[in-house]
C-alpha cells in the first residue's frame, strides 16, 4: 500500500533553494532514516508532509486512508495538566473508549457502564491502559500524578513519546510515524529499549537520527539530501557511505573530463568572431554546459588536526577524594582519579546520576562538598555545554569566528583563516556571512562546536555533543578528536560516536559509584550485561530454591504408609513439575518485559495466565495431600 508520493518537489528560503525537482514514495512497512547536514531541509520536508509547510512547486500525495504523525523536538502541553491527564488527551477511538469506561466506574451508572464496556469492546480497548503504563515505565516515567509543568525538558520529552508511541499502538488506521531525533535526552538503556521496540513494531516509518546504531537496528531504506538533491539508498549505514562515495567518484570523473574539453572550447570561443552561424551558436550553448559541469565544486576539504596546540605540563589534572550530593542524592563519594596526556575518557551513566555535576565541578563552575582538584598550570578547558551560543541577533557567522582571532595556527608554523576552519566545518561562503539568527538549530549547535575549538584548548570537555548535530557534522567531529593531542572528557549516550573516540569509560552506577572501565563502550556495555545476567541468574537459583518443597527420601519413605500408592506418585509429580512450571513462569514475565508485537503479548499473556492456573492448582493440591500426612 502506498502512504505517500512526492513528484517534482522544490522548497526555497529567499534566495537558498533546500531542495529542487526530487522524488519519493513511502509504502507500508518502509522503514526510513533521511540522512543530510543541517540546514539542506530535512525538518522542512517533514513540516511539509505534515501539512505545517507549502512546497513551492511539486505535488506531495497522502493516501487518504493513512494517518500521519509527527515526534517533533518542540513540544507543545498545559502545565496544569498530570502526566496522566496529558496521556489522555489523545483523540483516538481506543483511548475516548478508555475515558468513557473510566468515567463509568466513577458513576456507577450501570447504563452508562454497559454501553462504555461495549465501546471497549468495539475498539479492543482492554489492553490499552497497561500498554500505556508499560511504556511509561521503560521511559523512566513512575509517578503519574506529577504536573506537567514541573518535568525538566527531558522528561517532558519522554513523556510525549510515550504519548506518541501509544498513539501509534491505540490507532486502526495506517499511520505514518515521523521522529525528529527521539533519541536526545534519552539515557542508553531508554535508547536500547526504543530500539528494539521499533524495530520490531509493525511500523511505518520516516526517521531523522544522529545515532548510527539506531539507525541501523531500526532502518532499511536511507534518504539522503544533498546539493539539492535527495538520493535513496537501500541497506545499511555502510551501503549508504559506499554508494555516496561511488557517486563522488562518477561525479569527479565527469568533471575531470569536462575540465579537458572546456579548456579546448574555450580555445574555440576565443577564436570567434562576432557573427555567429546557427552551428556556432549550438557549439556556444554546449561550451556554456561545459562550463558549468567543469566549475562544479566537489571540494570536501579535509581536516587537518596537526595544529598548534598549547603544551601540557607533567601535570593535567587530578582529583582526589571528590563528595557531592544534594540532600540525601549522593553524586560523588570520595572520587579519585588523575587524568593523563592524550587520555579519551567517556563518561556514562543514568540521567541525574551526576555526570554533568563532576564536569562543572572540574572547571570550577560548581563547589564540591569535600575533596582537592589540582589542574595542571598549562591547561585551557574547551567547553562544549547543553546550554547553547551567545550571540547578537544581526552578528554574521564569520564576524562571531573572526571575535577570537582572524587566523588558526598549525604545527608548521603556518596558519589558516577563520573562513577557511569555518569551510572545514561545513559553513560554505554563503552560510559564513549569514545572520547566526538565520541558522536551524542544528547549525547553531555546529556553530558552538567551531567556537570551542576555534579557542585551541589542551583539554576538552564536551557534555552531550551530538544532540542535534548531523552525521557529516560527527564524521568531522569524530576525525578531529581522533588525532587531539590533548585530554578529552566526552560526556553521550551516543554509542557510535562513544565507541569512536574514547578508549576508557567512568561509568556512574548510582549512590556516588563510579566503575573505571579500559575499554570502549559497547565493551563496557558487555561487561555490564554479563554482569547483570550473571546476577539475575543467582538470584533466580535462590528464588527457586527457597520455593521447592522438602523432597527427601527419607521423609518419602516415612510417608509411603500414610499416603496410598497414587497418592505418593501424585505428590512426587507436583514436587517435580512446580519447579519448572516457575522456571517457565519467570521466562514469559521477562519475554513479556521485552516485548512490544500486541499479537506476541497477547499470546504470551495468554499463556501466563494458564500457567498460573495450572500452578495454582497444583499448589492447593500440594497442601491437600501435606495435610494427609500431618
Amino acid at each position: 500500500m502506498n502512504y505517500v508520493s512526492a513528484e517534482n518537489l522544490t522548497k526555497s528560503y529567499g534566495v537558498k533553494v533546500l531542495f529542487q525537482n526530487i522524488n519519493f514514495n513511502v509504502n507500508e512497512g518502509d522503514k526510513i532514516a533521511i540522512v543530510a547536514k543541517n540546514g539542506s531541509g530535512k525538518s522542512t520536508l517533514l513540516k511539509i508532509l505534515m501539512g505545517k509547510e507549502i512546497a513551492d512547486s511539486g505535488n506531495v500525495v497522502i493516501n487518504k486512508d493513512i494517518q500521519v504523525v509527527l515526534f517533533d523536538q518542540e513540544i507543545e502541553f498545559d502545565s496544569n495538566l498530570s502526566i496522566e491527564e496529558f496521556m489522555m488527551t489523545l483523540n483516538s477511538p481506543p483511548i475516548l473508549a478508555l475515558k468513557q469506561y473510566h468515567h463509568s466506574l466513577i458513576s456507577n451508572n450501570p447504563d452508562e457502564m454497559e454501553k462504555a464496556i461495549a465501546e471497549m469492546e468495539i475498539q479492543k480497548a482492554w489492553d490499552l491502559e497497561n500498554e500505556m503504563k508499560q511504556i511509561l515505565s521503560q521511559l523512566k516515567i513512575a509517578d503519574l500524578t506529577l504536573k506537567m509543568g514541573t518535568l525538566s525538558g527531558g522528561q517532558i520529552k519522554r513523556v510525549a513519546l510515550a504519548k506518541l508511541l501509544t498513539e501509534t499502538r491505540a490507532e486502526h488506521r495506517h499511520t505514518l510515524l515521523i521522529m525528529d531525533e527521539p533519541t536526545n535526552h534519552l539515557d542508553v538503556e531508554m535508547v536500547e529499549w526504543l530500539e528494539n521496540y521499533l524495530s520490531k513494531a509493525k511500523i511505518t516509518l520516516l526517521l531523522v537520527t544522529h545515532d548510527r546504531y539506531f539507525l541501523d537496528s531500526v532502518c532499511d531504506i536511507i534518504w539522503e539530501m544533498e546539493d539539492k538533491n535527495l538520493y535513496v539508498h537501500n541497506g545499511s549505514y555502510a551501503t549508504y557511505l559506499e554508494n555516496k562515495m561511488i557517486r563522488e567518484d562518477n561525479l569527479n570523473a565527469t568533471i575531470d573530463k569536462a575540465n579537458n574539453l572546456y579548456r579546448k572550447e574555450l580555445e574555440w570561443m576565443r577564436r570567434q568572431p562576432k557573427a555567429r552561424t546557427t552551428k556556432s551558436k549550438s557549439r556556444i550553448d554546449a561550451f556554456y554546459e561545459t562550463e558549468k559541469v567543469a566549475k562544479t565544486d566537489t571540494r570536501k576539504e579535509g581536516l587537518e588536526l596537526d595544529f598548534e596546540m598549547k603544551r601540557l605540563g607533567n601535570k593535567i589534572l587530578e582529583l582526589k577524594d571528590i563528595n557531592k550530593k544534594f540532600g540525601n542524592n549522593v553524586l560523588l563519594k570520595d572520587f579519585s582519579y588523575s587524568f593523563q596526556r592524550g587520555e579519551k575518557i567517556g563518561i556514562v551513566g543514568k540521567n541525574g546520576a551526576g555526570k554533568s555535576t563532576l564536569l562543572n565541578i572540574i572547571q570550577g563552575f560548581e563547589p564540591k562538598d569535600s575533596g582537592e582538584i589540582e589542574t595542571g598550570e598549562t591547561i585551557k578547558f574547551g567547553y562544549f555545554s547543553q546550554k547553547g551560543l551567545a550571540y547578537k541577533d544581526d552578528e554574521r557567522v564569520i564576524d562571531f569566528i573572526k571575535e577570537i582571532s582572524e587566523n588558526f595556527p598549525l604545527a608548521n608554523g603556518k596558519t589558516i583563516s577563520a573562513s577557511q576552519f569555518l569551510r572545514l566545518f561545513l559553513f560554505d561562503d554563503q552560510t559564513q556571512y549569514s545572520p547566526i539568527s538565520k541558522l536551524s538549530g542544528g547549525e547553531k549547535r555546529r556553530l558552538h562546536l567551531m567556537y570551542v575549538l576555534y579557542q585551541n584548548p589542551n583539554f576538552l570537555i564536551f557534555d552531550e555533543p551530538t544532540n542535534d548535530l548531523d552525521l557529516p557534522t560527527l564524521t568531522v567531529l569524530e576525525n578531529f578528536l581522533q588525532n587531539f593531542q590533548g585530554s578529552l572528557i566526552i560526556v553521550s549516550h551516543d554509542r557510535y560516536f562513544m565507541d569512536r573516540i574514547v578508549d576508557h569509560v567512568l561509568a556512574f552506577e548510582g549512590d556516588g559509584k563510579i566503575k573505571d572501565f579500559v575499554g570502549n563502550f559497547s565493551e563496557y556495555r558487555e561487561s555490564k550485561k554479563s554482569q547483570e545476567s550473571k546476577d539475575k541468574n543467582q538470584e533466580f537459583a535462590v528464588s527457586i530454591a527457597k520455593e521447592e518443597k522438602p523432597t527427601a527420601i527419607n521423609q518419602q519413605s516415612s510417608t509411603k504408609k500414610k499416603l496410598s500408592f497414587k497418592e505418593q506418585r501424585e505428590l512426587e509429580t507436583i514436587e517435580k513439575e512446580m519447579p519448572e512450571l516457575e522456571t517457565q513462569r519467570s521466562k514469559i514475565l521477562e519475554q513479556l518485559n521485552n516485548e512490544s508485537d500486541y499479537v506476541k503479548i497477547s499470546k504470551l499473556s495468554a499463556d501466563l495466565e494458564s500457567l498460573s492456573e495450572k500452578l495454582e492448582e497444583y499448589e492447593m493440591r500440594w497442601l491437600e495431600l501435606q495435610e494427609l500426612l500431618n
